[in-house]
């Protein structure tokens, strides 16, 4: 039996229909079995520049290169699939295909050749040639952009290995554009590292995260056993993957994209999806970096490592979760779901659903209740907003608390941060309690205006027999305090967060008493930029030591570099502080694709705009764009419905996407808020006028203190959902533009 090594060259190898991917999965299933059998035609290339390039016959019309390498113990032999092509072109290509060790850094390297007559710039691929003469003769190249930087030719080939050739030309390359057009022609690695270096990355940084090695080839090895080694490299593994599981090589070879999320990893995330680390860790980045790939991969390796371990990956609501489990099962159909937190396996759920089902196993409700609330627990523990009990008890109570403060969100947000969170049952420890964060400042007579309110509110929730969603994960944190402090175990082992910038204080609560302080704790993923609810949290006041475990990935994967550019623009001049209160920059990042630059269209009225919106929609889909595919993004529920009967009238199919699955045929509209954590090929953000980016009707309901965080928060809106585009994105408005959009993005 052989094995089997999956290569991703998504650059060179056309896109297969459905059919051949089938053919090629019967051929490779065949090559495990028996790499011996006569029907799969595996034959040597005559004249080709590497002995191990190989051919096997895919059907009548497509060949697969592969290249097999050798065990001098006379073991089964291993194959690299680099992938299928053509017949005739198969053939050619695998004449002057070639597979390497990089000599400086031990990477592995597999090229697909070129045909005759390809024009050199779009398919070239790069090919270390380290021979003396070449090296010279660039030493004398013109600088560009990157030798601005204070980069050699010598960083770039000899510290880090990239060909010479692709080397000089990024080095005399004009401007940081430029060097991403010869990033996006190189070969794995090679293209991430200018990338890097075009963001002013030094060489050691660049070495550290891509794992280079400084003794890249042990020559006591012979040719054979050195490639072996090598596939061992990080950087090697973000063209080449050891397939084990012939189900999982299945997904890959069936996937679009060869799954390449699933299976080829940067050396960065590989890092923190594998490492141990000795207490919580944070992990950053911006939208599109691929912080969700880690923790989602980060769930299945420590299920792997221990399989009686018990695992929870939550985040902020139910529809990201549910998209963290359809992803965590397509990555491995075989990981052990846990049904309820407590269970071996992976529980994955919302954070609210998570605290429920915490309080539901709960045996000490009503010390619970009395430690949190003051009074013993309610009959049933069922949740549900309670905003309009705020309203009606600000009301019936005359206070004379500040209008601005007697408002449900600031209430929500004392009660939540404050009260909960310090489990206050009384006014004498409310006048005392300290109320770091919380921006507007409240005198004794304020704060006892507040009391009342609360005293009114928790009364209501018992004549109700209900409790907020923020009782619930105070009430499950307490009951876990409680329950460990009584010399139970932890309910939990490890616990992943994705989207953790969007948490309050209760969540913290509940999610530092899931699990003990110690090994591979608590692992947070957030990006403080895409915060759009709540207030902001400090994590060392809530009990959660990052101690320095904190980093960041800045390369996104999602966005092409012209829409990147424009998202981030959106956050320009906005200071933003992070979970751990330092300075939340976006120095650094930076796109592996490129694309047009996003229009900005201003329409002469209302009725305009929707012509305009469906007047695109209709052009992408004339195109061949699957409607699915394309978004319209609007700040409300009412613009949003009015778009969907705009679009409908418009002979537009189009439909409101709320927490049903996307539908494969209609255009969907949904609001800024509910494409958290979606993307989508084609991107429209309609209306972004003043009035309602950012929305004057949320700011006004705002006190003046903390006017400047809620307009943090619209600002961030915005920029989720401009970084939701993969490929285009097109703004709109009639009237007055959004102060939001800027100059920069004139």
């Amino acid at each position: 039996m052989a094995n089997l090594v999956l290569a991703s060259n998504s650059k060179a190898m056309p896109k297969l229909d459905g059919s051949i991917k089938n053919k090629v999965w019967a051929f490779i299933e065949k090559l495990s079995a028996d790499h011996k059998s006569p029907g799969l035609h595996i034959e040597p290339i005559k004249g080709a520049v590497d002995k191990r390039v190989r051919t096997g016959r895919v059907d009548l019309n497509f060949r697969a290169i592969l290249f097999k390498v050798d065990d001098k113990f006379g073991d089964d032999p291993t194959f690299i699939y680099m992938g299928t092509w053509p017949h005739d072109e198969a053939n050619k290509l695998a004449e002057r295909s070639r597979l390497q060790i990089n000599p400086i850094n031990g990477v592995l390297e597999g090229i697909i050749g070129e045909l005759d007559g390809t024009d050199d710039r779009k398919k070239r691929v790069v090919v270390p040639d380290h021979s003396g003469e070449l090296d010279r003769a660039l030493k004398t190249a013109p600088q560009g952009y990157l030798a601005g930087l204070g980069f050699t030719l010598e960083d770039l080939t000899d510290r880090l290995g990239i060909d010479p050739a692709a080397a000089s030309e990024a080095l005399t390359a004009v401007d940081e554009d430029a060097v991403m057009l010869i990033a996006e022609r190189a070969v794995g690695w090679q293209g991430g590292a200018l990338l890097d270096l075009a963001t002013g990355t030094s060489i050691d940084d660049i070495r550290i995260k891509y794992g280079l090695s400084d003794a890249p080839v042990d020559e006591n090895l012979d040719e054979d056993e050195q490639i072996l080694k090598a596939l061992e490299q990080p950087a090697s593994k973000m063209q080449f993957a050891f397939i084990e599981d012939n189900d999982e090589l299945r997904r890959a070879i069936e996937s679009d994209d060869f799954a390449a999320w699933r299976v080829f990893l940067h050396p960065e995330q590989r890092t923190y999806a594998e490492k141990n680390y000795n207490g919580a860790f944070r992990l950053s980045g911006g939208a599109g970096t691929g912080k969700t790939v880690v923790a989602i991969h980060r769930a299945r390796n420590l299920a792997h490592a221990n399989p009686d371990a018990r695992i929870v990956l939550t985040t902020y609501n139910k529809t990201l979760a549910q998209s963290l489990k359809s992803d965590l099962q397509l990555l491995d159909p075989t990981l052990r779901i846990a049904e309820k937190p407590g269970e071996p396996g992976v529980y994955v759920g919302g954070i609210d659903a998570l605290g429920y089902a915490v309080l539901r196993q709960a045996t000490n409700l009503a010390e619970t209740a009395q430690s949190v609330l003051g009074y013993a627990s309610p009959d049933s523990i069922n949740s549900r907003t309670r905003s309009s009990v705020w309203r009606n008890v600000v009301a019936e109570a005359a206070t004379g608390l500040d209008p601005k403060m007697a408002t449900p969100s600031f209430l929500e947000n004392e009660y939540v941060a404050v009260i909960l969170a310090n489990r206050v049952t009384t006014l004498e420890q409310y006048v005392k309690v300290a109320r770091p964060g919380r921006g507007v400042r409240l005198s004794r007579p304020q704060r006892i205006a507040v009391w009342k309110l609360v005293e009114a509110y928790r009364r209501q929730a018992r004549m109700d027999g209900t409790l907020s969603y923020a009782e619930v994960l105070a009430l499950a944190a307490e009951s876990l305090r409680l329950r460990t402090d009584a010399g139970a175990d932890h309910l939990v082992d490890h616990v992943i967060v994705d989207e953790a910038q969007d948490l309050h204080a209760t969540h913290w609560a509940l999610l530092r008493d899931l699990v003990a302080e110690g090994s591979n704790d608590l692992f947070i993923s957030e990006d403080s930029h895409q915060r759009i609810y709540g207030q902001p949290v400090v994590l060392g006041r809530l009990g959660i030591k990052i101690v320095g475990r904190s980093r960041r990935l800045t390369l996104n994967y999602r966005t092409t570099a012209q829409n990147l550019h424009f998202a981030v623009s959106i956050l320009s001049g906005a200071e933003y502080k992070d979970l751990e209160q330092d300075d939340e920059s976006t120095a650094g990042y930076r796109s592996a694709r490129r694309g047009p630059a996003p229009e900005l269209v201003e329409c002469d009225s209302a009725a305009d705009e929707l012509d305009e919106v469906a007047s695109q929609v209709k052009s992408w889909i004339a195109k061949g764009v699957e409607p699915s595919s394309i978004a319209v993004l609007t700040r409300s529920e009412a613009v949003r419905d009015q778009f969907v009967r705009a679009l409908g009238e418009r002979d537009v199919a189009a439909r409101a996407l709320d927490d049903k699955p996307v539908a494969g045929d209609c255009v969907q509209v949904l609001t800024m808020h509910r494409s958290k954590g979606m993307e989508f090929s084609r991107v429209i953000l309609a209306g972004v006028d003043d009035a309602h980016v950012p929305s004057s009707a949320s700011l006004k309901s705002v006190p003046d203190d903390e006017q400047a965080e809620a307009l943090l928060r619209e600002r961030s809106l915005l920029y989720v959902a401009a970084s939701r585009a993969r490929d285009e994105l097109i703004v709109t408005w009639s009237g007055k533009r959004s102060e939001l959009l800027g100059s920069s993005t004139q």
